[in-house]
């Protein structure tokens, strides 16, 4: 057995919603490694933050909603959404304005997560 067959996938989630299409890339990418039964960590920094918020409507610039999309994680067992606590306070954003329940990280934090992480993901 390989050492990294435990270590989880981090995927880093630093864009806004509609920025382009690297938000929902990254979104497809985990929903298909967690149907492979890879244990994923989903890490939201920077503008990625507004992923989460609820109510979206994006419908006026052609997108589909995002936050729908990230609802369907847990059912492929990505349950813990870790987000940059430095992130939610820049945006002024508690956990009432967001669509999923989620586990805030500090700096340090997320320097042990990029440590026990097999591979790392940027999008």
């Amino acid at each position: 057995m390989s050492e990294n067959t435990h270590k989880p996938i981090l995927v880093i989630l630093s864009q806004s919603p509609y920025s382009g299409s690297l938000a929902r890339e990254a979104i497809d990418y985990c929903l298909a490694a967690a149907a492979f039964e890879q244990k994923i960590q989903l890490l939201f920094t920077g503008d990625a933050v507004l992923q989460l918020l609820k109510d979206q409507h994006p419908e006026p610039i052609n997108q589909k909603n995002i936050g729908k999309t990230l609802s369907a994680l847990p059912i492929y067992g990505v349950n813990t959404f870790y987000v940059d606590q430095n992130a939610l306070t820049r945006y002024g954003l508690t956990d009432e304005h967001l669509c999923l329940p989620i586990t805030k990280v500090t700096s340090n934090q997320m320097a042990d997560m990029l440590a026990r992480a097999s591979h790392t993901l940027n999008f």
